[in-house]
């Protein structure tokens, strides 16, 4: 009996979410094929001839990308149990059930699927129940053999060369519970660890694949110390010329600075932390725990460690005035961050999703639509609409930067036109820092950005 696994987009990774189910199934007996279709194309007859179908649908865009496929894997595989998995997976059942699938799985989804698997090759049709699973699972090393090789992937980029990037996580979940963030309705404020090994036994098989450079991609790093610190010593230890970057809050970047110095021996080179807004109101809105000053603070902590920042932003929301644009874009420059934050970013709009805790708020329940059933999202507008006509010509502007190969300096200046075009004139920084490439990815795009264009096609023939 054939397994099919699809993965839509992971942020330019080769697909873990893939990798880690993959190898569930297959110790279990299955014969199974991985197809990743943001690098290679889906086939009609790898569709028809497959009884379990499995979409991971980890973020937005990918879940996107999955309700434009699932009618068509519908239509070629009638009789196929399909199943849809992540983050975006109980959140939107309804419309990926409609769409096509059976059932939507969240959490700790691995041992859901090989109990289906088992139950389809004994013969017996699985009930198709939709469930979130947070149990602990002792999670196996991935197996990533019929995917594409790391070189079709992001690489890191520095000043002096590039680097073939892997990817793995250490944690899934976050016990946080910022408001905007979809881990949130899932996880609801509890993570999970991967066992020491099996994160290590990952790493082995993807340096010897060509990595040397990996991207831990738990939500934050930190939010167990005493879990991830002794994987990044042993990884060094083996490694010493392996690089890495992982992503942690301004809050923990703070709370756990006198980790800092040893993340940067052991090999971290970059940090990538959602600092959303330079707006107080607008944390506070988030629940982010930080201010605009603890920001401040946390970019001189990573630069007096030589870690390089990744800064990510919701640069839009409906509390970002014309005012409040051109101050992040003036503290952007007075922080130094130029160099650290992506074309993609300056123009990136509220989403508000499926069981965002964001809709707690009385104010944002008063100023959404219905929810979008294309879209995905609870559709806002800006009480300013020049702001929405900025957002939209920020956002095509970001797309266009790649292949204009524009520097981060220069469509930051263009930025600054922009504004001034569409919401009149402003204040700009009075000079400029010079800036220098900071160790970046080169994928371009982010997990919460609606699909480009070039993304919204799925490749199936």
């Amino acid at each position: 009996m054939k397994t099919l696994l699809i993965s839509t987009y992971e942020l330019g990774h080769q697909p873990l979410s893939l990798a880690s189910v993959a190898a569930w199934l297959r110790r279990a007996g299955a014969e199974v094929t991985c197809v990743d279709t943001s690098v290679m194309p889906l086939t009609a007859a790898m569709v028809a001839d497959s009884r379990l179908i499995a979409l991971s649908v980890p973020m937005h865009t990918a879940t996107r990308l999955a309700l434009t496929l699932l009618p068509r894997l519908r239509a070629a595989a009638p009789d196929a149990f399909i199943v849809c998995y992540g983050l975006y997976a109980p959140l939107n059942a309804a419309m990926l059930r409609a769409a096509g699938a059976d059932c939507c799985l969240g959490g700790e989804v691995e041992e859901l699927i090989t109990t289906i698997w088992q139950r389809l090759a004994s013969g017996e049709r699985p009930p198709s129940v939709d469930a979130i699973a947070l149990n602990r699972l002792n999670l196996i090393p991935p197996d990533r053999r019929d995917l594409p090789p790391l070189d079709r992937y992001a690489t890191l980029i520095t000043a002096t060369d590039s680097r073939i990037a892997g990817y793995t996580e250490t944690t899934r979940g976050c016990k946080h519970l910022c408001r905007h963030c979809p881990i949130v309705p899932v996880y609801n404020g509890r993570f999970r660890v991967v066992p020491r090994e099996t994160v290590l036994a990952d790493i082995r098989a993807q340096v010897a694949a060509g990595a040397r450079h990996i991207t831990f991609g738990d939500p934050d790093f930190l939010n167990g110390p005493g879990h991830v610190l002794p994987i990044a010593r042993a990884m060094h230890a083996e490694f010493p010329d392996l690089t890495y970057d992982v992503t942690i809050k301004i809050e923990h970047i703070l709370r756990y600075a006198h980790l800092l110095p040893e993340l940067r021996a052991t090999g971290c080179i970059m940090v990538v932390s959602a600092i959303e807004s330079l707006d107080d109101d607008i944390l506070t809105r988030f629940a982010k725990r930080h201010t605009s000053a603890d920001v401040a603070r946390a970019v001189a902590l990573l630069r007096a460690n030589d870690i390089a920042l990744n800064a990510t932003f919701v640069a839009f929301t409906p509390w970002t005035t014309r005012q409040k644009y051109r101050d992040l874009l003036l503290g952007i420059a007075e922080l130094d961050l130029i160099e650290s934050v992506a074309p993609v970013q300056y123009g990136l709009r509220l989403l508000i999703p499926a069981g965002s805790h964001l809709l707690s708020l009385p104010e944002v329940r008063a100023l959404i639509g219905p929810f979008d059933l294309v879209g995905l999202v609870y559709p806002w507008q800006h009480p300013d609409p020049a702001m929405d006509a900025l957002q939209r010509a920020v956002l095509e502007m970001a797309q266009c930067s790649d292949r204009c190969q524009l520097s981060r300096s220069d469509f930051y200046q263009r930025v600054l036109d922009l504004c001034d075009q569409v919401i009149g004139p402003g204040p700009r920084p009075l000079t400029l820092p010079p800036t220098a490439p900071i160790p970046r990815l080169s994928e371009p795009w982010y997990c919460c950005a609606e699909p480009t264009d070039t993304q919204s096609t799925a490749r199936y023939v």
